[in-house]
């Protein structure tokens, strides 16, 4: 049974003793075993099962006290593997509406031989957790499903529901996808006042100190474009100006040359002041005057200079593959390209392909839209029923740490709830390394000081929303 201890006390003892710090408590012991359990279940699209994992994950909270009916093992009928678990944890208020905590179950396909470790055994070496889904998403699965154990065991009863979802498919969306199913076929259980999802976490700087905490508000739209060109072709050996290969070159070398315009949300705007008094210098200088004057061309040519910071300035869209001719002796007849784009939130899909028409300047060159479009919505509003609580428990865990919001320039399952209506926020209070944690590659790993904290963070951050009028 675990003490119903103060995460914010717990955590600032270990904070103000690094031998402290370096030691595992009781309770971070049974959670560490929880998510092994789940680190150690293959759920892979190719070989794994996301439904073993949500019965793994059911049985742990049963064990804490949940009954069979607040557990919900829901799997498709036509792909077994690919079950889903919802946990609900009832509140005493029946008109106030739930608050949802979403994390995909499923990781991205490792090939051992690639790997220094087994990447479905976790290892604990160096103060870091290596293997596939150690960060990306079993971290926050695992700690939504110990935080509704832990509120289970202590008696804890919220005002509002808490509702748990542990989805299937979202790395692979158009194969399946576990809260489109969800949303399509059981929309009670997806209905809530706002989700916590993945998305943000903290930035540590190249000596592990803590500098900021992200929370994210909206994402951009991911969307390929095929590009294509066709030609009657003929013999190399008297070539044509007319060539296939040639028109669509010339068309991607306008479209590298190309900036969609500025157009910052509010989610933008807040990270740019915020980042601007933490760096400083010119950068901040720049990102400052951006943030007051989207307009300002100086300004976000300096801003500009970052690619991740241009990303969340504006929609960009990049080749990424080509293919074309189909001999070396003959005019191409083909010749086709893949541009992929990642569209702010709020701008159509449909508006961008025009755009790209426009751009290429050929008619030659056909623009089509692949698979069907994702959703698109405006990203939703961090007011201080959001930002409240996320401020009040990082400033008693880590004192003059400042909350900054972020958008996201890739692309979460959030996209279909915030499409739907429901506000979904990045939330994880994972601080990460400069160099990335390596998700979706080799050697995945995630921070076991970084992991003990989000955990601690998230169980004070969800009480606080969940006792919200």
């Amino acid at each position: 049974m675990i003490r119903a201890v103060s995460a914010a006390a717990l955590a600032a003892a270990a904070l103000a003793s690094p031998a402290a710090a370096q030691s595992v408590r009781p309770d971070q012991a049974a959670f560490r075993e929880l998510y092994k359990e789940l680190i150690e279940i293959n759920t892979t699209l190719s070989a794994g099962s996301c439904t073993a994992a949500a019965q793994a994950m059911a049985s742990r909270l049963k064990t804490a006290g949940f009954v069979d009916a607040d557990l919900q093992v829901i799997v498709p009928p036509d792909r077994p593997k690919d079950g889903a678990l919802v946990a609900t944890l009832k509140g005493t208020d029946a008109k106030a509406k739930p608050i949802l905590l979403l994390a995909h179950i499923d990781v991205v396909e490792a090939n051992r031989a690639d790997w220094e470790r087994d990447p479905f055994k976790l290892v604990e070496e160096g103060g870091f957790f290596y293997a596939r889904g150690a960060s990306d998403d079993k971290a926050q699965a695992a700690v939504w499903t110990d935080t509704l154990a832990r509120y289970k065991t202590e008696g804890f009863k919220p005002r509002r529901t808490i509702r748990m979802a542990l989805t299937c498919g979202e790395e692979t969306p158009d194969t399946f996808n576990g809260v489109q199913y969800l949303i399509a076929n059981h929309r009670d259980l997806m209905d809530a006042q706002f989700v916590l999802n993945e998305g943000a976490g903290g930035r540590l700087d190249e000596t592990g100190n803590r500098v900021t905490l992200g929370i994210q508000a909206g994402e951009k739209v991911y969307q390929d474009y095929t590009l294509e060109v066709t030609n009657k072709g003929g013999h190399s050996s008297v070539p044509l100006r007319d060539n296939a290969i040639y028109h669509l070159s010339q068309g991607l070398s306008r479209l590298a040359g190309y900036d969609f315009p500025i157009k910052l949300n509010d989610a933008v705007t807040a990270n740019f002041e915020r980042m601007a008094k933490i760096e400083g210098g010119a950068s901040g200088e720049a990102m400052a005057a951006v943030a007051k004057d989207p307009s300002n061309a100086q300004a976000v040519a300096i801003v500009a200079r970052d690619p991740g910071r241009n990303s969340m300035m504006r929609t960009t869209c990049v080749a990424t593959m080509v293919n074309a001719g189909h001999a070396p002796n003959a005019l191409p007849q083909r010749a086709r390209a893949n541009v992929n784009c990642r569209i702010l939130p709020g701008e159509s899909v449909e508006a961008v392909r025009q755009t790209l028409v426009k751009v290429l300047a050929d008619e030659a060159i056909s623009v089509t839209t692949v698979g069907e479009p994702s959703p698109v919505s405006p990203p939703p509003t961090l007011g201080k029923q959001i930002m409240g609580p996320v401020e009040k428990v990082a400033a008693k865990l880590w004192p003059g740490v400042p909350v900054v919001p972020v958008m996201a320039t890739g692309a979460t399952d959030g996209r279909f709830l915030n499409a739907v209506g429901v506000p979904t926020y990045g939330l994880t209070g994972f601080f990460g390394e400069v160099g990335g944690n390596g998700a979706h590659g080799l050697n995945e790993k995630m921070r076991v000081r970084s992991l003990y904290e989000g955990r601690d963070f998230l169980y004070e951050v969800v009480k606080l929303y969940a006792n919200q009028k």
